[in-house]
């Protein structure tokens, strides 16, 4: 008892030291500790510099810290126990008198469970009540329409939900292969007229489109631009064959002429290639845009071939001329042959 009483005056000293009263935070002791420290510190440029006082302040320091720790240490397995005993502790329960029949009743027990089997009895009563009182309603709402509406759309769903599940196979099918041993496969589909698969106002709209000629319009802005690059392929080609070879300052500058003007349209087909592919439904069939350096190129390399080949066509036929006389002696030559052959049949 005596050497706990000097601890404690001797922690009570050091709360003293550090300007601190028992029960205050970690906090509170450092933040204490570090104004005191610049304060009495021996290489602080303070005029209460002592290195017994700062000795004293420190060795405080370390006590009053380890002290609150550990109190707080303490109150936090106190209240660690505590909640573990309210969790476990054993709640005393009513009387066994109460705990039977659902605690319905008072007096005796045999008081009690008459009252309880009169409970029951009016409970059952009320639940056959409730019953018949809902298995009129329904009869009598069958065929309204707030109770259509609920069943059509729960049909709804249900189709909705199978038809996904019915795609997601097929799409599962399609990724292993299943479908790539079919007899059809390929080739453009008959025309369904008796197929229950197709809505017959849908399919019928759809071939009378189709008979009158009526095609999407993703489908002719294709056609349109497939029709204007051959176009424009052909009027450079014929530009370039009407210029010399090789091609004078005055012919150099009406192709540069005509080179401008086809950048432009290949320009403005590009701007149609964009619209195209904003509305066109497959990405397959998405397009590129033209490079105008690469159509002159190319119109540049047929024009050339055909200068070679005409080159070749006119030495070929110079060379037939010198030979005329010969195809003169083998046709006598061959009519003689035959003569004979006549002779001796």
């Amino acid at each position: 008892m005596i050497s706990t009483h000097k601890s404690k005056k001797k922690i009570s000293d050091y709360y003293r030291v550090l300007n601190l009263e028992e029960g205050c935070s970690v906090e509170d002791v450092r933040e204490s500790f570090r104004k005191l420290a610049k304060q009495y510190h021996p290489d602080s440029s303070s005029s209460a510099a002592d290195s017994a006082t700062f000795i004293r302040i420190e060795e405080a320091y370390r006590n009053v810290l380890s002290h609150v720790m550990e109190q707080t240490n303490a109150r936090h397995n106190i209240v660690e126990e505590t909640e573990e005993e309210e969790k476990f502790k054993y709640n005393t329960p009513q009387h066994r008198h109460y705990l039977s029949f659902e605690g319905v009743g008072f007096g005796t027990p045999s008081q009690r469970e008459k009252q309880y089997r009169q409970f029951r009895a009016d409970r059952a009563t009320e639940q056959v009540m409730e019953y018949q009182k809902q298995k009129l309603q329904r009869q009598q709402f069958a065929n309204s329409v707030t109770v259509k509406d609920v069943r059509q759309s729960r049909e709804q769903k249900i189709t909705q939900a199978i038809e996904r599940l019915v795609e997601d196979l097929i799409q599962e099918s399609m990724a292993k292969g299943d479908f790539d041993n079919l007899s059809g496969k390929g080739k453009p589909l008959q025309k369904f007229s008796g197929c229950s698969y197709i809505d017959p106002m849908t399919h019928n709209l759809n071939r009378i489109l189709i008979d009158n000629g009526y095609q999407p319009e993703w489908i002719l802005m294709q056609k349109e631009i497939n029709d204007t690059i051959e176009q424009l392929r052909d009027t450079v080609l014929e530009s370039r064959k009407k210029l010399g070879n090789p091609m004078t300052p005055t012919e150099q500058k009406q192709w540069n002429q005509v080179c401008e003007q086809f950048e432009e349209n290949i320009r403005k087909l590009n701007k149609r290639i964009n619209d195209f592919n904003l509305i066109v439904p497959i990405l397959t069939r998405q397009k590129v845009h033209f490079d105008a350096q690469k159509e002159i190129s190319r119109a540049q390399k047929i024009y050339e071939t055909l200068i070679k080949t005409k080159e070749i066509e006119d030495k070929n036929s110079n060379d037939n001329q010198g030979e005329e006389k010969t195809p003169g002696v083998k046709t006598g030559f061959l009519n003689w042959i035959n003569l004979w052959k006549l002779i001796k049949i």
